[in-house]
């Protein structure tokens, strides 16, 4: 069923439902737009009844885990509640940190503002903590923009946009935090020539991929790592800035 705003199968059992959501697709209802598709209506006609265990943004693409049936609804539900899943993303952020591994702890109030904002509040926010890693960094003529991998301890709404934005380095293409700006191949390509139909973003969404998700199989008991592999945008900016900008890396590694 992958078409440009479907999602791609990754895993299916008698329990649990594992798919790659694309950008721009809800993962429930909008409450506004309600004949908007989402991921759980276009599911349900091939797979059945599907419950939704836990949720990405609308512009973040990547892996969403689904529940089959009550019984694994409520073993995954208690999972996330105790944070015993481990979920790992990868955002292209503008900026370059000056450390390779950092932890923010601030606490969250989401829904905090007339745009749906979450922000830090220090006095009623909640217990929120995402552990930061620096993949890559890409030096170019007029951006500085690096890999970052971030583990969130708990599952705030726009919980790692918020903590990046408190660092300084925004999301690239985030609407909502900061000034994330547009990925531009001129601002990382030398004597860049734009073609007749003007300059397009590098990547013209949220650049943040939901990349893994470890949890214990509610039927069997063992620990489980399901991937979803960067789409195609993500991979494009990738690709051009590993080609046009000088690079420093660290070695890649999954979770905490």
């Amino acid at each position: 069923m992958k078409g440009k705003h479907e999602p791609e199968l990754l895993h299916l059992d008698l329990d649990l439902l594992v798919v790659s959501k694309p950008a721009g697709l809800p993962t429930v209802p909008d409450g506004y737009d309600t004949d908007r598709p989402y991921l759980a209506g276009l599911l349900e006609p091939t797979f059945g009844r599907v419950w939704v265990v836990h949720r990405l943004d609308r512009d973040t693409s990547g892996i969403v885990v689904l529940a089959r049936n009550a019984d694994t609804h409520k073993s995954l539900s208690a999972q996330f509640q105790e944070h015993q899943v481990i979920k790992v993303y990868h955002a292209l952020v503008m900026g370059h940190p000056t450390w390779q591994e950092r932890s923010v702890s601030a606490p969250l109030r989401v829904d905090a503002d007339r745009q749906h904002r979450t922000i830090v509040d220090l006095e009623t926010g909640k217990p929120s903590t995402t552990h930061f890693r620096v993949l890559e960094k890409f030096h170019a003529p007029l951006a500085q923009v690096s890999l970052i991998e971030a583990t969130p301890k708990h599952g705030r709404t726009h919980q790692i946009r918020v903590h990046l934005c408190t660092l300084g380095m925004p999301v690239a293409a985030d609407p909502l935090y900061g000034n994330g700006g547009q990925l531009m191949l001129s601002a990382i390509k030398r004597q860049y020539q734009p073609s007749e139909n003007g300059e397009r973003p590098l990547i013209g969404r949220l650049a943040l991929h939901a990349l893994s998700i470890t949890l214990t199989h509610p039927a069997s008991g063992k620990r489980h790592t399901f991937e979803a592999p960067y789409p195609k945008d993500f991979t494009a900016a990738l690709k051009q800035l590993r080609k046009h900008a000088s690079r420093q890396t660290q070695p890649i590694r999954f979770g905490m």
